[in-house]
């Protein structure tokens, strides 16, 4: 026995009173729930940029803040004390170039997931730095160099790999298109004669 469709209900695809349940669909709750992932984690790009240049005391004292002539990468990669990088990660603590490239990933990986723009772009230079940074820690060693415990959680997925794989996620399914400017972004000339600028 068929069920025939009121035609009202058809026609607008709204449920009538008593027919059935109205709820979100899934692909919206799905994209409004990636472009809170996108923003948030955009925000916490941002806020290590921020607090690196200005030292607000969180993670970087006033005395060690950029623009006071502190170095965003000494105290982080001048501290590393076991794996097989932790003299090429040392001797770069400090340096110009890697002051300036850490910064400048924070900076852009944060405004493009904030604004929804160049995730792609995003995405890569993201991971990147959060490869690096794992290389850095080396969670697969046990013991330091002097034979102390690591602490390390878990010896091959910590939380740059996470991130990494969230930066991708929200690149391949177009997060910035909701509460963003991706679409917007995706129009421009350039960016349409250049996909992977999106």
């Amino acid at each position: 026995m068929a069920i025939k469709e009121h035609p009202r209900q058809k026609k607008n695809n709204v449920p009538l009173p008593g027919t059935a349940t109205a709820t979100a669909s899934p692909t919206t709750a799905a994209s409004r729930m990636t472009a809170v992932v996108r923003i948030v984690v955009g925000l916490v790009f941002a806020w290590a940029f921020v607090d690196k240049v200005f030292g607000l005391g969180y993670a970087t004292p006033d005395k060690g803040a950029w623009i006071n002539g502190g170095s965003p990468t000494k105290g982080f990669l001048g501290s590393l004390d076991h794996g097989p990088f932790a003299d090429m990660f040392r001797s770069w603590a400090g340096a110009g170039f890697a002051d300036w490239l850490f910064m400048l990933g924070l900076a852009g990986v944060g405004v493009a997931l904030v604004l929804g723009v160049g995730l792609r772009v995003a995405a890569g230079a993201g991971t990147l730095m959060m490869l690096l940074m794992w290389a850095a820690e080396w969670p697969l060693a046990r013991f330091t160099d002097a034979g102390q415990p690591t602490m390390s959680t878990n010896p091959i997925i910590d939380y740059h790999i996470i991130y990494a794989l969230v930066l991708i996620t929200l690149a391949v399914v177009a997060a910035g298109n909701t509460w963003g400017l991706g679409r917007t972004w995706a129009n421009l000339g350039s960016v349409r004669k250049n996909p992977w600028l999106r």
